[in-house]
């Protein structure tokens, strides 16, 4: 057989990673020096492992196992399937195996001389029984029957390669007794890997999917309302819309320094004055800032704002959207949601009822309830003083609103296991909030609290230009007293309010953290494809057995 250029000098190059035993740097294992040169063997049979042309599916797993109907096989009489080789049982003439699609895993049941029918048995003995190993990307065609043990499963009557594969997939092993072993499960290893993860662990792919379904039950709601989906700038010459250390970088043409954006409210806010009535975007937010089980320093946010609207309205729309979002995914209102110690351990489950309407507490009157202190009337010594007397640290850049907020933090977050309101805030903790109507000195703005974490934040948007200025000033004196979370002031967004904004409630929601509730996760890095890691630490490869 007449080999190309091209496939001499593939042929070269396995046969010096087979001989040098490593792939770049790497150093292989037996295992893996083995896949090479069954890569090798298949390129000296004319095999190609990585065939370019495309590849018609016409079934998947799940759908055959859920629509096989043994009285109308002929429904099933030709079918297309493409997915890994997870596993393979049997020597002779006839093997059973089970390929692992998209879907799911289905049984497959190759004879020799189905698929080789002619005198050449090839394609059996030697390229299914030596050179395919577990993981390889295979298309099989055939038809789909039940075995005598009542198993759905398709009789294979031709296979192609699609795809070798050079590492070892985790296999987890049993004894007698059906302990499981060397199973693909510390959570460095998952996150790192995840591509490895949902391979040998597909059950976590429904974490994902319901995510997307969670995004797309929003995104039709707002849709059905006539709200617009829009996309607002990443890269930002100045980081507001939150109280939060930005990721700088520098544009070279413009010579300028550019921040990753904290928040999108002021560029849809500037969308509202623009004649919008209601615009709302899905967008990635850049915090630099501490990393835990529900900060990741990139994250999804949805924020949407309405025009005409106030921050008791915004309330009602936020108690009926979670409630079609849970009867989307769950069937039901309620969800089951674990409770765990500080170590992470489960000590419990909540049921936790997502139709309306939630409990709502004022700010002041939450902190009274579980410290039995008022402090509604207290200037900062006072609130300082009550922070001591609560044992909770503070340091001398925090100016009133960050002492209300670290004392909410620490004695009335964790309490809030029912979706709760927490309204009214002080008004030094919201520069972008309109002013009560009633209360002075507060704000009209809620937060969700749901499993003693916030979900969502809300205002009536404060449209006055001129109160706008003077707030944005006040963090400008909090930021010369060392708060590096001060906003900044951005004229451009004055400008656009000094042309007049109608009254509008905006609200933020976290993707991510609404998830983890969805899917009963405590971390934020189980509802992330790729979370944020610190680098990884290279070592010497461990020898497989």
């Amino acid at each position: 057989m007449e080999r190309s250029e091209d496939v001499i000098a593939r042929l070269a190059s396995l046969q010096e990673i087979i001989s040098s035993g490593q792939i770049g740097e790497r150093k292989l294992n037996d295992v893996e020096i083995k896949r090479v040169e069954h890569l090798k063997e298949l390129l000296e049979l004319g095999i190609e492992p990585y065939p370019a042309e495309k590849y018609e599916v016409s079934h998947y797993a799940d759908a055959i196992k859920q629509n096989f109907d043994d009285e109308k096989p002929e429904e099933f009489a030709n079918v297309c399937l493409a997915g890994r080789l997870m596993a393979v049982r049997g020597k002779g003439k006839a093997m059973f195996a089970n390929i692992q699609d998209s879907t799911g895993r289905i049984q497959i049941y190759i004879r020799r001389d189905d698929v080789c029918p002619d005198e050449d048995k090839t394609l059996y003995n030697t390229v299914f029984k030596k050179l395919l190993d577990m993981g390889d990307f295979i298309g099989i065609k055939g038809y789909v029957f039940r075995t005598g043990k009542g198993e759905i499963s398709v009789r294979v009557t031709s296979f192609k390669v699609l795809s070798k594969t050079l590492r070892t997939l985790p296999v987890v092993k049993r004894d007698a007794e059906g302990n499981e072993y060397d199973k693909f499960v510390d959570p460095e290893k998952r996150f790192r890997q995840r591509y490895v993860d949902l391979t040998v662990n597909p059950e976590y792919r429904d974490i994902f999917l319901k995510r997307a379904r969670l995004i797309q039950t929003m995104r039709g709601y707002f849709n059905a309302q006539g709200w617009l989906e829009v996309e607002t700038p990443i890269l930002q010459a100045i980081h507001g819309g939150a109280a939060a250390r930005p990721f700088a970088t520098h544009h070279n043409s413009l010579d300028m320094p550019l921040y990753l954006r904290i928040a999108n409210e002021l560029y849809l806010k500037r969308l509202i004055v623009g004649g919008f009535d209601g615009v709302y975007e899905f967008g990635k937010m850049f915090r630099n800032e501490g990393m835990d089980l529900t900060h990741n320093p990139e994250f999804t946010s949805m924020e949407i704002y309405v025009a005409y609207k106030d921050y008791i309205w915004m309330m009602e729309m936020v108690e009926d959207l979670l409630e079609k979002i849970t009867v989307e995914l769950h069937g039901k209102t309620t969800v089951e949601i674990n409770t765990r110690n500080k170590k992470g351990e489960i000590t419990g489950s909540e049921t936790v009822d997502f139709k309306g309407p939630y409990l709502r507490m004022t700010m002041y009157e939450s902190i009274e309830k579980y410290t039995g202190i008022d402090i509604s009337g207290m200037d900062e010594a006072a609130l300082r003083q009550v922070c001591k007397d609560l044992h909770i640290e503070v340091d001398p850049t925090m100016g009133r609103g960050k002492l209300i907020d670290e004392i909410f933090g620490e004695k009335v977050e964790g309490n809030l296991i029912q979706p709760t309101y927490i309204t009214d805030y002080p008004l030094e903790m919201t520069p972008l909030a309109k002013k009560h109507r009633t209360s002075d000195g507060l704000v009209e703005r809620f937060e969700l609290f749901i499993m003693g974490k916030e979900v969502a934040n809300a205002y009536s948007e404060l449209n006055d230009p001129i109160d706008q200025r003077e707030r944005f000033v006040h963090q400008l004196e909090l930021a010369d007293r060392g708060d590096d979370e001060a906003m900044v002031l951005d004229e451009d967004f004055l400008r656009a309010l000094e042309y007049g904004m109608p009254p509008t409630s905006g609200l933020g929601i976290g993707i991510d953290r609404l998830t983890m509730m969805m899917t009963n996760n405590y971390s934020i890095r189980e509802v992330l494809f790729f979370p944020q890691m610190r680098p990884e630490k290279t070592a010497a490869p461990v020898e497989e057995k």
